[in-house]
């Protein structure tokens, strides 16, 4: 997990800059993998659709649902599906059949979850239509599931991928449009950028952009390529640092005196499949 510490750093020819505390908790989508890869019970969230509690058959691709975070939290899900056209907070954007080389493995294995962070966060990113570095900076994240132990005992080996509107550290979620393909084409709204509201990152609470906020996540540093060993905490924690420390100098146009935060992770989250630190800039909005 993640770890919160305190830095100040002088740029060169930039005098006074302030580093601000670091946040504590992950990111988004990464959280979701990592809590999905070992279920506590084999729960299948509210509301739920009597057909699909130990469906055999693959869900249905582009369903929306109305999903809440203790939804999300389970292993499986059967929530029953809505019109798009109606409010709803999650919308499955990919499924499929596992590879043969999880035909006889537990419900439960580990290696389920580094699969599915793979495949769902790079179906997740065509599917908005945005890099890797704006999809951790977003206010909307992703959530798999599997079918539930009694279909998988059945013979069940499908997946699904949902994209859910919040994170997290969400304690409810937001509406999504009728389709959420696209939503983070071009230049996208701030309704969907992720920013924070507190003293220092560490704590805050995230909010879109388009609220009054403290703390914008403008950029993110990547730290190492695919099947990389994980360089060590101390290694990512000040190239963390060093990199969010000029980058976001860069953003806010190279003023003499700012504060800036940065988000790295252990190694828990680099076996999932995370590369990558965030920067946060401090701003006026």
């Amino acid at each position: 997990m993640p770890v919160a510490s305190r830095s100040r750093r002088r740029l060169p020819g930039l005098p006074g800059l302030r580093a601000a505390l670091l946040l504590a908790a992950p990111l988004l989508a990464l959280t979701l993998v990592l809590s999905s890869c070992s279920p506590s019970h084999d729960g299948q969230g509210s509301n739920t659709d009597p057909d699909q509690v130990d469906a055999v058959e693959a869900p249905e691709l582009g369903a929306c649902r109305v999903l809440a975070p203790d939804d999300v939290a389970q292993p499986s899900n059967a929530t029953r599906t809505v019109d798009c056209s109606e409010p709803h907070t999650a919308q499955t954007y990919a499924i499929g059949n596992l590879p043969d080389s999880f035909h006889d493995v537990d419900v439960d294995d580990e290696a389920l979850g580094a699969w599915a962070y793979k495949t769902c966060s790079s179906r997740f990113m065509a599917f908005l239509g945005a890099d890797e570095s704006l999809v951790m900076r977003t206010v909307v994240s992703w959530a798999w599931f599997r079918p539930s132990k009694k279909a998988w005992d059945d013979g069940a080996r499908w997946y699904r991928c949902d994209v859910v509107g919040g994170g997290d550290k969400s304690k409810s979620y937001v509406n999504m449009p009728k389709t959420a393909k696209g939503l983070l084409l071009g230049q996208p709204s701030d309704k969907w950028v992720v920013c924070a509201v507190g003293p220092t990152v560490t704590g805050s609470v995230k909010v879109p952009c388009s609220q009054k906020h403290d703390w914008r996540a403008v950029t993110t540093i990547k730290l190492g390529e695919n099947g990389d060993p994980y360089p060590g905490d101390r290694l990512v924690q000040v190239k963390s640092r060093d990199y969010c420390s000029g980058s976001v100098g860069a953003w806010l146009n190279y003023p003499v005196d700012y504060d800036f935060g940065y988000t790295w992770f252990h190694e828990p989250e680099w076996k999932a499949g995370n590369r990558r630190s965030v920067c946060w800039a401090k701003t006026d909005a």
